[in-house]
């Protein structure tokens, strides 16, 4: 399907309601009913001898998943955890960590929310500070992100948690050149990929970076709850899972301490981790060009997407296309002030107003604070140039 197209032969393969436009894949993602099947498959073999799938079965299967996992994502299996979202490998990381005070972490204005209160937490806890560098957006080039990050550096800046492609004003940001700047200066890098796989080639190895941690239910359209957390092998010692369990005391000497207490955390249901191959399976076999293939439609369908939103709205395009990926973000004129959010992930009424009137799922982001705005569009196979002519359409009249 070109991205020129109004008609989907794709969307089939999806649940999703027939009545919504659905242009907010970036916040949750959506699976397949093929994936759905698999984990369903997963959750009835669970089912059927729960003791025999723990205690046996599962270390394998962990193990056969995080190899598969791995080679998507440039990396050894051997060096992955698999953990529910990204938000719980920033919270592993940062909350292992040794910090004294007056130690810096540093971050960007454009870090999500949920992992900023995180660093926010350990760095109170421990004495640290945070660091902000402040990224425009607007923005010109990579660079100005790039050369943001290094001047806010300070000789006690010991950690950095930099985004690969920011959430709410969705700017691919030139990581590898970003991590290898700072570790140049000695500091290690915590690398938010929260929405890199699926979305960009990932290749974890040559990246570098201390730790990464991304979300396997965005982009790979695994079932919600599947994600990974990459420690670089050196630094393995010095991470704890969040919840210590029976690994803590293990004698066991044909692993590391790192994997067995990564590897189980407590009874849960382990089917959306079991999942991501039958999603990187999906995709290599639908399109003939597989991944590729997925990611370059993606991206040329949310570059015309933006294009429309742009023409409709009066404004410049606020980023250059070789910061877009699979989402984009356009700026708004301001909200009116609003009371406190009713939702800790959304508060302006547009988005409510967009879904009743028009019926479009779309965000519509305070960011960087309200009353200021932004409005986000995700591209994916199940989406048409059509969509985004009705959110174009309709968006001026009730902004």
């Amino acid at each position: 399907m070109g991205a020129n197209s109004t008609s989907n032969e794709y969307k089939k393969h999806w649940t999703l309601d027939p009545d919504v436009v659905f242009l907010n894949h970036g916040s949750f993602g959506a699976c397949p009913k093929h994936v759905l099947n698999a984990q369903a498959g997963w959750r009835s073999r669970l089912e059927r001898e729960p003791v025999r799938f723990f205690v046996r079965d599962l270390e394998r299967l962990l193990d056969e998943t995080r190899a598969r996992l791995g080679a998507f994502v440039g990396a050894s299996g051997d060096d992955l955890c698999l953990l529910p979202n990204t938000t719980a490998g920033v919270n592993t990381v940062f909350r292992s960590l040794p910090l004294a005070p007056g130690d810096e972490i540093l971050t960007t204005n454009h870090e999500y929310n949920a992992c900023n209160n995180a660093i926010n937490f350990v760095a109170e806890r421990s004495q640290a500070k945070v660091i902000t560098a402040e990224i425009p957006f607007p923005i010109e080039s990579p660079e100005q992100a790039t050369e943001a990050i290094l001047s806010a550096v300070t000789p006690r800046t010991r950690y950095a948690l930099i985004d690969w492609i920011t959430s709410q004003t969705a700017l691919v940001l030139p990581i590898k050149e970003i991590v290898d700047a700072l570790r140049a200066q000695g500091v290690e890098t915590f690398v938010d990929a929260a929405h890199a796989p699926g979305m960009v080639d990932v290749n974890i190895d040559e990246l570098g970076a201390a730790f990464c941690a991304g979300n396997c239910h965005k982009w790979m359209c695994c079932p919600k709850g599947a994600a990974f957390l990459h420690v670089r092998k050196d630094l393995q010692e010095l991470i704890r899972p969040l919840s210590i369990s029976h690994g803590a005391n293990s004698t066991r000497d044909d692993r590391s301490m790192f994997r067995i207490e990564a590897d189980w955390t407590g009874t849960a249901d382990p089917t959306a981790y079991l999942s991501i191959p039958a999603a990187i399976d999906f995709f290599d076999d639908l399109l003939d060009g597989g991944w590729e293939e997925l990611r370059s439609h993606n991206r040329a369908l949310v570059l015309e997407g933006r294009k429309l939103l742009c023409n409709a709205l009066g404004i410049d395009p606020p980023a250059p296309e070789k910061m877009i990926g699979s989402i984009a973000t356009v700026p708004l004129s301001d909200g009116a002030s609003a009371g406190p959010a009713n939702s800790p992930l959304y508060s302006d009424p547009l988005q409510d107003t967009l879904l009743e009137r028009v019926g479009v799922q779309v965000p519509v982001i305070p960011w960087p604070a309200p009353p200021q705005r932004v409005l986000r569009i995700s591209a994916h196979l199940y989406n048409s140039i059509g969509e985004y002519e009705i959110l174009a359409g309709a968006l001026p009249r009730l902004v």
